[in-house]
Order: C-alpha cells, then structure tokens, then sequence
C-alpha cells in the first residue's frame, strides 16, 4: 500500500490505505422500560461502564452491552439470530462482506453519521477494506489497531528495527510463545517471504484458492516444524494475556491492547512492530439488518466518534480511535505506549490485512486446526 509522504501520525496513518477482559452487561439502575434504549454486541473490554454511563448522561438513551470474544463468535451468533437482538455490531472491516454475503447489515444511512468527526483517511481508506460493497456502505470506521510482538522485557527483550515474527520461532524460545492459531500462520508467512522463502507474496494468497494452497502448505509445514515453541494457543484476550500472566509466556504475536493490559498491571511486557510490520486492522460500528433501535444506533455511532468517546476508548484499550481530535486527550500513558510500539519507520511498514472473503476464512480455518491438532 502506498501512504502519504508526511510523517504517519495516529491521524494521518490511514491516508492512502484504499491502496492495499469480558466485562457484564451494563442497564442503568435509572432505566425504565419506557426510555430508548440501544443494544451494543462489542469486544470484550471495548465499551467500559465509564463510557456507557457518559453516553446515558448525554443522550438519554440506555445503553445495553453484550460482549464477544472473537470475530467468528460474532459472525456466529448474527447468522443464528438473522441479523436480530443486537442494534450496534462492532465487525472488523475486512470481515464486513461476510456479515453482508448473509443479509446480517444494512446499508448505512450517510446522512445520519455525523462524517465531520471522522478521520477523512479512515473514511476513504475504509472503502476497500470492506466497508463499501457493492456500493453501499456497512461500516462507519470507528478505530484501528495491529497485531505484533508482545514480548518479556528480561527473558526476550526486543528491539525496533531487529525484532521479527521469526524470534518467536527461535529454538531459545522453545516452550515460552504464544500465538493465536490462524494470525499465526500469517506472522510466520510475513517472516518467510521476508526471507525469500515463499513461493508467492503472503498477500497473494488472499486472492485465490490456488494461490492460499501454494503459500499456506509451505507455511504449515514450518509451523508444525516448529509447534514445540508454543506454550498455549489464544483465541481471545483473556487468553493471550493468561498466556504470559498465568503460563510462562516470554514472547508472543498479540494484540495491541495486550501487551498494554499486563503493562499496566506491573508485568515487565513490552510490544513492538516487527521488521515485516505489523498485523494492522481496522474496525467499525455496523447496524444488524433486524436492528430494532435503528436511532438509537447512529446516536450511539456518533457519540463514539466525538472526541472525548474516541479518547476514553483509547485510553482504556491502547487501541485507536479514528475520531477527530481524540488524539489530544489521550492521556500520558497510552502517548508513551504508541510511540514505544511504532517508533522509526513502523507506522509506513503497517501490513492491512486484505478482505477475508468466506472461502478464504474456511479455508485459512482449515489450516489453523491442523496446526493446532499436529
């Protein structure tokens, strides 16, 4: 992908990409069944109770949170219930034209998000990302964040700039990585093709079912090959941050918000962009096709992507909002943690994951349980 030529900031990272803890239900004690109300399926420790009761105090609208854990839990449970019980959906983008294939979104209705408050790139470079198909638009781009190395600042410290997926898979690390299962493959190919030994871009291999088999049976056979690093696989937070906190992990392929977590708990557990560049995604808030408070949602949608929203989200996950203007409310903590994370040339080397179309998903399924059961 081709980005623009001014230093990439948290604001401007995204201009050009068109190119390439579980947490209870929050009702307020205040709510009656009379006032609206809006129903939010999000990722565990995305919506906190701080930000549901602002968005209660100002809106008036109560706020209901149901979390998940995973991209496929969501999917899952919006093709069992059709596109009904929830009214806010909070997809990956390049998952949205899965939710679209089965009639779970609608279309969203421009006119009622407020664009003003939106990062312009992240509303352009989300078109070919998912967000946009078949002309109409899913998704209204709320943050974005990546997947890199969380590592044991004693047992396997790291530097910008030598740091690769590859030292997760060092004999020295035998024992002591983390991975999650289907991700993981995708780090040690970004490792392999950075040392010619794919036999075609890792990016090709989203294109085409040829294409993936050519390039995923090379990077399984050296997965298995190596399998003997794992400590424990992950699938959610709770488990990626157990795997260090609970089991021994030194080093691992996590996300973001991770690493950030068990910082901020005293672990000694930094997080670094590799030299191939880090798993970058983008997410959003999409409206299930049977939403039965359509207002509400775009309330909802437009309250995150206020400054002050946008801000207590970062702060609380270290991931990023695309709100206008939340960047100058972060506070000390999440600053430090991002200049940390993508210093140098980090943010030009992002690597977007491409569209997962559904035959790429079962497939890329397929290879993750014969990782997992070799």
């Amino acid at each position: 992908m081709t980005f623009a030529s001014t230093r990439l900031t948290r604001r401007t990272l995204l201009t050009g990409a068109a190119a390439m803890g579980v947490a209870a239900p929050f009702v307020s004690r205040r709510a009656f069944a009379q006032t609206p109300t809006v129903n939010i399926f999000a990722w565990a420790g995305y919506v906190t109770d701080e930000m549901l009761a602002k968005f209660q105090a100002d809106t008036g609208i109560t706020p209901v949170f149901t979390p998940y854990g995973t991209n496929d839990e969501l999917l899952n449970q919006m093709r069992a219930s059709n596109g009904a019980g929830f009214d806010v959906i909070w997809p990956t983008v390049d998952r949205v034209p899965n939710y679209v294939e089965f009639g779970l979104v609608q279309p969203i209705d421009e006119n009622k998000v407020e664009w003003d408050r939106v990062i312009a790139s992240a509303v352009s470079g989300s078109e070919n990302m998912g967000a946009v198909v078949g002309g109409n638009r899913y998704q209204v781009p709320s943050d974005w964040g990546t997947e890199a190395l969380s590592f044991d600042r004693d047992q396997a410290p790291l530097e910008y700039g030598s740091a690769s997926y590859g030292d997760i898979w060092k004999p020295e690390m035998e024992g002591k990585a983390t991975v999650r299962g289907h991700s993981g493959l995708v780090g040690i190919g970004l490792w392999l093709e950075g040392e010619g030994r794919l036999p075609r871009p890792m990016r090709e291999a989203f294109a085409s079912e040829e294409a993936m088999t050519e390039v995923y049976d090379v990077i399984l056979a050296e997965a298995i090959a190596r399998k003997g690093n794992i400590i424990q696989f992950w699938s959610n937070e709770n488990e990626a941050q157990g795997a260090f906190r609970v089991n021994g992990a030194a080093i691992g392929q996590t996300w973001d918000s991770t690493a950030a977590g068990l910082a901020r708990e005293g672990l000694p557990i930094g997080y670094i962009a590799p030299k191939e560049g880090a798993l970058a995604w983008m997410e959003g808030l999409s409206i299930p096709s049977q939403a039965a408070n359509v207002d509400e949602a775009y309330a909802f949608i437009n309250w995150m992507l206020t400054p002050e929203a946008g801000a207590m989200y970062s702060n609380a996950t270290s991931i990023n909002s695309t709100a206008v203007g939340a960047d100058a409310l972060l506070s000390d903590e999440a600053k430090a943690f991002f200049a940390a994370a993508y210093p140098g040339d980090a943010l030009d080397k992002l690597w977007w994951w491409p569209i997962q179309e559904s035959w790429f998903v079962a497939k890329r399924n397929e290879y993750q349980d014969r990782f997992l059961s070799a």
